[in-house]
C-alpha cells in the first residue's frame, strides 16, 4: 500500500479530527508546478524543456511551502497540547488528580494512559514521515534541494515534531510506566527498543521507531558537563540542568527562567529568546532519579545548598530595598 493511502486511512480512523498534512493536496500542487514548468513554447514554436521551477515560483513559494508550514505548525501544536495534558494527569497527585479525572481529560488508569501515549507517538511519527516524504517528492520533481532547505528552516522555527520536548517526555514516560507494576500485569509498550543508555558515563535516551526513525537524546548538560539534573528544554530544543539554565539566562532560581530577558541566548546554538517558553522535563527527571540514585543524592545535596543560598540572598536584597537601606 502506498504511503499516501496509508496516511489517509490513519487520519480518517481517528476518533477526533486531528490536524494533519494535506498529502494529497500537496501532491496536486506539485503536479501543477511540474506541468507549468515542464515545457513552454518560445516565439518560434520550439518547446523548451525545463526541469526546475524558477527561483521565485508562484506555485511553490505562494502555495506549497506556506500550506505545508501551516500544517506543520498545527500538527506540532496539537501534539504538544495533548502530550502536556496526558503527562499532567500522570504526574498529578491527590485532589488535583481526581479533579482532572472528573474534568474528563482521560480515564484514570494506567492502561488508558499508556494507550493515549501510544496514540500520540504514532500521530507524531506518521506526520513526521509524511512531511519527510512530501519534501523528498518536491526535490525529486524539481531536481533541487529546496525541500531539504525548507526542512532545515522549519527546524530552526521549531516546527519539526521530532524536536518537540514533549516527545522526549513521552519517551521517559514510557520507560517509567514500563517499570511500574500495573494491576493487569504486563503493560503494553508505547514503542519497541526504548532505553536509557550510559556510554562512558554519558547517558542518553535511545528509541528505535518504525520506518527507520531513530530518536537519540543526549542527557549531558553542556554547561556543567554532567548528567542533567532537574532538566529543562529550551524552545530551541537543547536540554540543560535547571540551575545551569538559570545561570546562563542571568536569573536566579527564585525569579525563574520566565524572568529572563529576550536578549539572553542559548549557550549552544546562540538563539535568543529561548528561556521564557522552557519546558520542565518532569518525567525525565523521575527516570534519571530512579536510574542514577547515587549521583542523584549527591547532586541533590549540592543543589539544595545552592538554592538555599540564592533564596537567602534574594530575600535579603528584597528586605533592604523595602526598608530603603
Amino acid at each position: 500500500m502506498k504511503f499516501c493511502k496509508k496516511y489517509q486511512e490513519y487520519m480518517l480512523g481517528q476518533e477526533k479530527k486531528l490536524p494533519g498534512v494535506g498529502f494529497k493536496k500537496l501532491k496536486k500542487i506539485l503536479k501543477k508546478c511540474r506541468r507549468d514548468c515542464r515545457s513552454k513554447t518560445d516565439v518560434n514554436g520550439v518547446i523548451d524543456h525545463i526541469q526546475t521551477c524558477p527561483q521565485h515560483c508562484p506555485v511553490c513559494d505562494g502555495t506549497f511551502f506556506p500550506s505545508l508550514l501551516q500544517e506543520m505548525s498545527d500538527v506540532v501544536g496539537c501534539f504538544n497540547e495533548r502530550a502536556q495534558k496526558l503527562l499532567e494527569l500522570h504526574l498529578a497527585s491527590g485532589f488535583r488528580k481526581y479533579f482532572i479525572w472528573f474534568k474528563g481529560m482521560l480515564r484514570g488508569n494506567h492502561i488508558a494512559l499508556i494507550q493515549e501515549g501510544k496514540d500520540l507517538v504514532n500521530y507524531a511519527l506518521i506526520n513526521a514521515i509524511a512531511i519527510r516524504k512530501i519534501l523528498k517528492k518536491y526535490d525529486k520533481v524539481h531536481y533541487s534541494k529546496k525541500g531539504q532547505a525548507f526542512r532545515s528552516q522549519a527546524q530552526s522555527m521549531h516546527m519539526e515534531i521530532l524536536q518537540s520536548p514533549w516527545l522526549c517526555e513521552l519517551t521517559a514516560f514510557h520507560i517509567n510506566v514500563r517499570e511500574t507494576k500495573v494491576e493487569s500485569g504486563n503493560a503494553p509498550a508505547l514503542f519497541e527498543d526504548c532505553y536509557l543508555i550510559c556510554n562512558d558515563g554519558k547517558p542518553f535516551l535511545s528509541c528505535e521507531l518504525f520506518d527507520s526513525v531513530k530518536l537519540d537524546i543526549d542527557l549531558t548538560c553542556s554547561i556543567c558537563l554532567d548528567t542533567v539534573f532537574d532538566p529543562v528544554s529550551l524552545t530551541c530544543g537543547h536540554i540543560f540542568c535547571y540551575m545551569c539554565a538559570c545561570s546562563a539566562a542571568s536569573v536566579t532560581i527564585v525569579d525563574g527562567l520566565k524572568a529572563a530577558e529576550q536578549k539572553e541566548k542559548c549557550p549552544l546554538c546562540r538563539e535568543a529568546g529561548v528561556y521564557a517558553g522552557a519546558v520542565h522535563l518532569e518525567e525525565l527527571n523521575i527516570l534519571l532519579r530512579r536510574s542514577c540514585r547515587e549521583y542523584w543524592e549527591q547532586r541533590l545535596q549540592t543543589e539544595r545548598a545552592e538554592r538555599v543560598r540564592q533564596a537567602k540572598e534574594h530575600w535579603e536584597s528584597q528586605c533592604r530595598a523595602f526598608i530603603g537601606v
